[in-house]
Order: structure tokens, then C-alpha cells, then sequence
């Protein structure tokens, strides 16, 4: 008992953001996630204040921990200055330390957002760049994006005369000093370690599933693929 909450006590978010929770529930009802998907952060902070590593454990599998979208809308109505955003946030880096995340479809998704944003951040010093984004993965946005994407340099080169380039302004090309720096932070910070286990853990999931690892459609599907049973 309290095995997995000894593990989130470790984590400072929820050392911050469960103090004293009464369970008044003010935060689901302002939350805009528990008007959309079948979440209640009232009931994730209840759940953990058992300390039943049962019940922890199930949440840590499920699909609930990946609906918050951390608007810290419940930060400044708790009357008891709790935060479940950040409980929610030591929840799931427990659960992709552990691997549980690739149980849930939505934690599955973990491995899109590791590749398409994280490694661009190594890659380019930023989260995203027009250049990076597939049209394939993105075909709500029609048939122009991908003229737009052809077109980059003209269209955007309109807004920051160093677009891609070094220099000054806006989505302007980060240098190799900088880019290495970068690394370094993720390697002594655990960044790169946490990525890793992204990759690991996703692997072997993938494997599972009947997939040759965690490859291209793997990403693809996992990126695309939504059930429609959240709601």
C-alpha cells in the first residue's frame, strides 16, 4: 500500500499541487476537459489521496490522465490551493516511467508527440517550423498547406528576412553552438533519458500490437487514430 505514492511524492508537481483536498469538486466544474471527455479531476485527486497502489495503478494504465490540457483552470479556484493539473502532470510522467502509458490509446500518442514536436526541438531549437509539419499527417488543412509548405521560403521569407537563415527575427535558423548546447541541457537534465524511454517503451508495445516495432505506421496510426470512445 502507497508504493506508487511514495513514486509521486517524489515528483515536486505533486508535492505543489495536493496540499488539502476536500473534494469539493470545483475543479471539474470549471475544468473545460470534464466538459468534453468522461473526466473528473475531483476524482483523479481523490483516487490518489487513498494511496492505493490498486486504484493508482488503473489510472496510470488509463485513458483519463492524457484529457487534462493543463489550462490550469483549477489553479485559482480550489479553496484549497490544490492544482490536479499538476497531480495530473506527476501522474503521467510516472506513468511513462513505468511504461504504462502505451496502454491507453491517448498515452500511446505520447510516441507522436516525442517525435513530431521533442525532436524537432533538437533538431531545430524549435517545438515546430512550418518546414517540418507533413501535409500527409495533417489533412484537415487541405490542399493548400501543402502549397504552402512547397512555397516556405517566399511566403514566410515576407515576415523575417532571416527566415532559415542565421541571424535576427523570427523563425530564424538556430546555429550548430546552440543546437549543441541544447543537447547537453537534455542530456544532464534527463530529457534525453526520458525520450528514450518514450522509444523503449513504445517499442515493445508496438511489437505487441503486431506491428514490425515502433515504426513508421506505427507513428502514422498512433498519431491519426482516434476511436471515438472518449467522449
Amino acid at each position: 500500500m502507497g508504493k506508487y505514492f511514495d513514486m509521486l511524492l517524489e515528483d515536486v508537481r505533486l508535492r505543489e499541487g495536493l496540499k488539502a483536498c476536500m473534494n469539493c469538486g470545483v475543479c471539474t466544474a470549471v475544468c473545460p476537459a470534464a466538459a468534453f471527455y468522461n473526466y473528473d479531476p475531483r476524482q483523479i485527486v481523490s483516487i490518489v489521496q487513498t494511496r492505493d497502489d490498486e486504484a493508482i495503478e488503473e489510472l496510470l494504465r488509463s485513458e483519463t490522465i492524457w484529457y487534462c490540457g493543463e489550462c490550469m483552470s483549477c489553479r485559482p479556484r480550489c479553496p484549497r490551493d490544490n492544482t490536479p493539473g499538476y497531480v495530473i502532470q506527476a501522474l503521467r510522467r510516472l506513468s511513462q516511467k513505468l511504461g504504462f502509458f502505451v496502454e491507453s490509446e491517448k498515452g500511446r500518442q505520447q510516441l507522436a508527440i516525442k517525435r513530431a514536436i521533442g525532436e524537432n526541438i533538437l533538431r531545430t531549437g524549435y517545438c515546430i517550423v512550418p518546414k517540418l509539419v507533413r501535409a500527409d499527417m495533417h489533412p484537415e488543412q487541405g490542399t493548400v498547406w501543402k502549397w504552402v509548405l512547397d512555397n516556405d521560403e517566399e511566403i514566410y521569407g515576407r515576415f523575417s528576412e532571416n527566415y532559415n537563415r542565421e541571424g535576427a527575427g523570427a523563425l530564424r535558423k538556430v546555429s550548430d553552438e546552440t543546437l549543441a548546447e541544447l543537447k547537453r541541457i537534455f542530456d544532464v537534465t534527463g530529457g534525453t533519458e526520458f525520450f528514450d524511454e518514450i522509444e523503449r517503451h513504445s517499442e515493445r508495445k508496438a511489437r505487441e500490437m503486431g506491428y514490425d516495432g515502433a515504426d513508421e505506421r506505427y507513428f502514422k496510426d498512433t498519431y491519426t487514430h482516434n476511436s471515438n470512445k472518449h467522449y
